[in-house]
């Protein structure tokens, strides 16, 4: 069904829990038995879809939204948003998801933090003492004693709605975009004033939380405590933020959330990896593509004065050898693509419940349509594909499909039928270890 100018689209499937969307991207309160719906405008050429019923949204309602103001953000285009707030101030938005109500129940919450596939944390506080433990969480303090807080990891692995939230700020390149971690504190709860080495989106879920923040340049932190507390902490600026609304923070600048009663709070994260730990991760990258061919030899050996020197000639042939390593923009296209594609340790896929030979899989594949894994990282840039951890190289015809995957993170059954034989292929390997599913 495509979209035309002044008409309105109902999907097909009910959400779950029901939400309303208005147009680009706006999440509205829960409802009961409503479907989603998407105004389109004469902008829109291709289908669009309703993002919280897990369908993720076409390409160009995608560009278009890059280009209107967003609720999410204080009504303002995400290009304003990045070139006047990104990595350089803070912003406070009211209202920025108006209504909003948790995604998970509290219990669902403390049942999540108690697997053994999931990172929490639980952080007590007693005056100037801390007590940080970590996860599985079986036990946790009661729910009328006050300034405890746990911390739950990449909610979006586990719950298809955290899922569709997070990936409402993919305006962000999907390479920086981390993961949803959900804070809930009892009365008084929080980790301590603290600052983040990347940017995140702090969304308040339910009751509320006090924000003190700073621009200081002191960020020297406490000796001896488990967690990174500020030792000069100053606060600049207050907020209290009630349910839907949104603060923004960049990196390295300091706050302290601290809860107003029970609460949950949202953390958007993303991904900002040290220069150093690239560095290593390259060079180790790199080893196993290195071609040094010969031995090093010294036909012209004179007698040594000094036995213990390291010899000139030795020092001066090793170095020219060295230098003919030369690594490509291609070697750090593939280098990054597989790093940033890489599930974390903690992540772990399930192969399909029910395994399919290859030509049922199509089968299937072609009535129903694919979509990626919650878990899965896809990107891509040129010619090469990038896969949790994986890389390839593929034609123009076959690059086209894959890059819609990876951007829409689904396939209806009428693009598959575009599919060459090796990418269908591909996918029955990735639909056999849980990296794509049948929709």
């Amino acid at each position: 069904m495509q979209a035309r100018e002044g008409m309105t689209w109902e999907c097909t499937a009910i959400c779950k829990p029901n939400y309303t969307l208005s147009p680009i991207l706006s999440l509205r309160s829960p409802v009961t038995s409503i479907r989603c719906r998407w105004h389109a405008d004469k902008l829109l050429k291709r289908r669009c879809f309703c993002v919280l019923c897990c369908i993720p949204f076409g390409i160009a309602l995608y560009n278009v939204a890059m280009k209107n103001t967003l609720t999410l953000l204080g009504d303002i285009s995400p290009a304003t948003f990045l070139r006047d707030y990104w990595h350089k101030k803070p912003l406070l938005i009211r209202q920025a998801i108006p209504g909003f109500t948790p995604l998970l129940s509290r219990q669902a919450l403390f049942d999540m933090a108690s697997r053994d596939d999931v990172e929490s944390r639980l952080i007590q506080q007693n005056g100037n003492d801390w007590k940080m433990d970590h996860g599985p969480l079986t036990k946790l303090p009661a729910l009328k004693q006050k300034e405890w807080t746990m911390l739950v990891q990449g909610v979006n692995l586990h719950d298809d709605a955290a899922d569709a939230l997070l990936r409402q700020f993919r305006f962000i390149p999907d390479a920086r975009l981390d993961d949803l971690m959900i804070s809930y504190a009892s009365d008084g709860g929080g980790v301590g004033p603290h600052f983040d080495s990347y940017d995140v989106f702090l969304l308040q879920a339910h009751g509320q939380r006090r924000w003190r923040i700073s621009a200081q340049k002191d960020l020297s932190l406490v000796d001896g405590k488990p967690l990174k507390i500020l030792k000069n902490f100053k606060s600049e600026q207050e907020f209290v933020l009630e349910p839907g609304d949104m603060l923004y923070l960049p990196p390295h600048y300091a706050h302290d959330g601290v809860a107003i009663g029970e609460c949950m709070t949202y953390s958007i994260g993303f991904r900002a990896p040290a220069y150093q730990e690239l560095g290593e991760a390259f060079l180790q990258f790199m080893a196993d593509s290195i071609d040094l061919p010969g031995r090093y030899a010294d036909p012209a050996l004179t007698p040594a004065k000094h036995p213990a020197q390291l010899p000139e000639e030795l020092l001066s042939q090793v170095t020219d050898e060295i230098n003919k390593m030369r690594f490509t923009d291609d070697d750090i296209t593939i280098f990054l693509g597989e790093y940033l594609s890489e599930p974390k340790a903690s992540v772990f896929f399930d192969p399909a419940e029910k395994s399919l030979t290859p030509a049922r899989f199509a089968q299937a594949a072609n009535k129903r349509g694919l979509k990626l894994s919650r878990k899965t990282q896809m990107l891509y840039r040129g010619k090469h594909v990038f896969i949790n951890g994986e890389s390839f190289g593929v034609g123009r015809a076959d690059k086209a499909l894959l890059s819609v995957l990876a951007d829409e993170r689904r396939l209806d059954k009428s693009a598959l039928q575009h599919a060459s034989a090796d990418v269908m292929e591909a996918f029955h390997n990735w639909y056999e270890d849980g990296w794509l599913e049948l929709s």
